[in-house]
């Protein structure tokens, strides 16, 4: 990763370290820095040079912007691509595996590369959450709406929360650095989260939608986007409500319901667990186990390497070989019709 200190902080520095954490339980695991030189961490330029050889290990690249130019710089070397994302317009070569966080980026990549090997190991809740995270309370909450200003739209930042104060709910718009969000959420009723527009503006996708989850987590009554990665787990009127759903008035009238009666409007506790439970850390490492077999079979067989592993049909060469097969039929049809007699 490029570095691991405040220049860095997002959603998928800590979906990375978190890896790493897992990882690091079943094999081997250091995290390296490529931008930032950090005392505690080797420094890839440091590695390559020192390295000439692969010696056996597995890179794992997961920084979308930076994938093409570390892909070229570990040619030669068994790598690995954890895809949290979509939209960043680039190729893999032969041979990459795809480690998919969720099915977005699967179908994605599925169509992208569909010779490369494709695996799902959606990442995990922290512990915290599910230790931490309260399903049901009894009384209300000092918190009616909590929104997170980040990410979010202009619709609910400029339309929808104004509206809900003059309304009477408490709301709350979160910007700054929060050192115990698990405790801002177990405040909170509803919890509002909007990306569409986000991710829509800079052209790449939501890659695994944590938020909603550890809203869900901590008792919370989502209403929130299905866009992309969201839509993996959040079901419209299941365990989430969709934002935005038609008109200002009829999101006014659904989130003041859901304040008014949360138990109403949260998914049914077991169907929560189950989901919970299925995105913990202890299901994850069991997927990477069976990941990481997977990977070792590769290597074994030569299919990580680019000069062995299969190539897919590039577009050209399949809308190429579309016309040759229907002027064929033409042809065929033509001569079928003739007055042979």
């Amino acid at each position: 990763m490029p570095g691991t200190g405040p220049r860095f902080r997002c959603g998928g520095l800590s979906v990375a370290l978190q890896t790493a954490r897992l990882l690091s339980e079943l094999r081997p695991t250091e995290v390296v820095t490529y931008r930032e030189k950090e005392p505690d961490h080797p420094f890839l330029d440091d590695l390559l040079a020192s390295a000439l050889e692969s010696s056996g290990e597995l890179w794992l690249v997961s920084w979308g912007f930076d994938v093409p130019m570390l892909l070229k710089r570990l040619r030669g070397r068994s790598v690995a691509y954890q895809a949290h994302s979509t939209g960043y317009g680039f190729d893999l070569s032969p041979g990459v595996p795809v480690i998919a966080v969720s099915r977005n980026s699967l179908s994605y990549w599925a169509d992208r590369a569909p010779r490369n090997p494709l695996y799902l190991v959606p990442n995990a809740l922290e512990p915290q959450w599910l230790i931490r995270g309260e399903w049901s309370h009894n009384g209300r909450r000092p918190v009616d709406v909590l929104v997170q200003k980040r990410k979010s739209s202009p619709y609910v930042l400029e339309s929808l929360v104004p509206a809900l104060r003059q309304h009477g709910l408490r709301v709350e718009v979160q910007s700054g650095w929060v050192d115990d969000l698990v405790n801002l959420f177990n405040r909170a009723t509803v919890y509002l989260y909007d990306s569409a527009d986000y991710w829509r503006g800079r052209g790449v996708s939501e890659g695994f939608g944590l938020p909603p989850l550890e809203a869900l987590s901590c008792g919370c009554v989502v209403f929130s986007s299905f866009n992309h990665a969201l839509a993996d787990l959040l079901t419209p009127g299941g365990n989430a409500h969709q934002i935005g759903q038609g008109s200002l008035v009829n999101d006014l009238v659904r989130i003041k319901a859901a304040v008014s009666d949360p138990e109403t409007w949260r998914p049914q506790s077991e169907e929560l667990k189950a989901l919970l439970l299925d995105l913990s850390e202890s299901r994850c490492s069991e997927r990477w186990h069976k990941t990481l077999s997977c990977l070792d079979e590769l290597q074994r067989h030569g299919a990580m390497v680019e000069s062995e592993a299969l190539r897919a049909s590039s577009s050209r060469q399949l809308r190429w070989h579309q016309r040759v097969n229907s002027f064929r039929r033409k042809v065929v049809n033509r001569f079928s019709d003739w007055p042979f007699k």
